[in-house]
């Protein structure tokens, strides 16, 4: 009989907690913009912003001092690829650093005086190739499509050289080029920028989003002291388990929502790599949501205003991203701050993501991670528990320092 009553006043609790925690997300703006907006809103200005996926038409200068037919070729052929194009053809050197340094330009190719002479009498010309190495998107383009068109125009040249020299054309193309490469793109095949940055970047979006919004909910509670109008009538304070079990389920259910939309139909729209199956996914990001949840609880847990969660996002956000080994290869970050990384649960569920997305990687695969994940939702579900007893014992504390100031003042 007991034991009934402690389960049934365990539930009424608990969808106390619910009732309420649904009504703050939905009636207080600051938290319903972060919980269920913010990851509609960066997700779609992120997928806009990267929507071309591949940079082209970088603008570049040839300074041309050659003048010759050979050298025209050759500034032609840097403008007969997608990713370069020639904006200008300054008369010298110090031109063209002028408009390299104005931005008018991201690289500078100088053809000498004796380019076309060198060619003609069989010695090895030398064109210079000026990249801007401080913007990497705009320095692999141009790199690659200059280089890529000076190649060609060596082994043109060596070709005809060995064709005039009275070398049958099949034996001057297999010496003029003795190996052929043939390049295969895996996993992204067209090289996006999109498509290798989005589904990282959606994995830590989901997890800020819930670390700021269950923040500033916690907070709200400790300010406003909503912990005490759920207190049951007859009991001195809340039980710790409904409280932690109601709002870790609320939370899930509007988490998975928003999560099933993202994975969904955001990445069909925007056409981002979807090579995992459904089933692997869900067992990933199922854990991943409860171990970001039960986080949030606890840090929730040391705001006393609504305000100090976003103090935390404002220092954390681009710490975790560049410890996500998104931006930087997770390996080559030092030992130090990789194990300070294992603290978040998107030091583990990014990059399993990614392979399962990307790479068609199978449950097996991502197993460690998934283990990895479940035992922060273990370790972090009980540091929720000890964080809110503390919490609500704190809250029964203060409500009896002021009943006692209160009587005290009366007397």
């Amino acid at each position: 009989m007991k034991r009934k009553r402690y389960i049934s006043l365990y539930l009424k609790e608990t969808a106390s907690v619910m009732r309420n925690e649904f009504k703050t997300i939905f009636t207080d703006e600051g938290v319903m913009l972060i919980l269920i907006f913010a990851i509609f809103i960066y997700s779609t200005l992120y997928g806009l912003a990267y929507g071309s996926q591949v940079l082209r038409n970088v603008p570049i200068g040839v300074v041309d001092n050659s003048k010759t037919p050979e050298s025209r070729e050759l500034a032609m052929s840097f403008d007969a690829g997608p990713n370069t194009y020639i904006a200008y053809e300054p008369a010298d050197m110090e031109e063209a650093r002028q408009l390299f340094y104005d931005r008018e330009i991201y690289g500078i190719v100088y053809i000498p005086e004796d380019y076309a002479k060198k060619l003609l009498n069989g010695t090895q010309a030398t064109v210079s190739v000026y990249c801007d190495a401080s913007y990497f998107l705009m320095y692999r383009q141009v790199f690659q499509e200059t280089v890529g068109a000076l190649n060609d125009m060596g082994t043109t040249v060596e070709l005809q050289r060995l064709v005039a020299q009275g070398i049958n054309l099949p034996q001057a193309e297999a010496v003029s080029q003795p190996v052929i490469y043939q390049s295969h793109n895996l996993f992204n095949p067209y090289l996006g920028y999109g498509s290798f940055l989005m589904p990282a970047v959606i994995m830590l979006i989901i997890q800020q989003t819930l670390l700021l919004g269950i923040g500033m909910i916690g907070g709200t509670w400790r300010e406003f002291d909503i912990y005490s109008r759920l207190t049951p009538k007859g009991e001195s304070r809340m039980s710790t388990l409904p409280v932690v079990f109601g709002k870790a389920l609320t939370y899930l259910i509007v988490s998975a929502l928003t999560a099933s939309y993202i994975l969904s139909l955001h990445y069909h729209f925007y056409h981002y790599p979807m090579n995992g199956a459904p089933l692997t996914v869900a067992a990933l990001v199922f854990p991943y949501l409860l171990a970001c949840i039960f986080l949030a609880i606890t840090l929730s847990t040391l705001f006393s205003h609504r305000e100090n969660s976003l103090l935390w996002m404002l220092w954390s956000s681009i710490f975790i991203l560049l410890l996500s080994g998104v931006s930087f290869p997770a390996d080559a970050i030092p030992e130090s701050l990789r194990v300070v990384a294992k603290v978040f649960p998107s030091s583990y569920a990014v990059p399993a993501f990614v392979r399962v997305q990307d790479m068609g990687a199978s449950f097996v695969d991502i197993l460690p991670e998934i283990r990895a994940l479940w035992r922060q939702v273990f370790v972090y579900g009980g540091m929720a528990l000890i964080a809110m007893h503390f919490t609500l014992n704190d809250r029964l504390r203060a409500r009896l320092r002021r009943r006692l100031d209160k009587r005290v003042g009366r007397q």
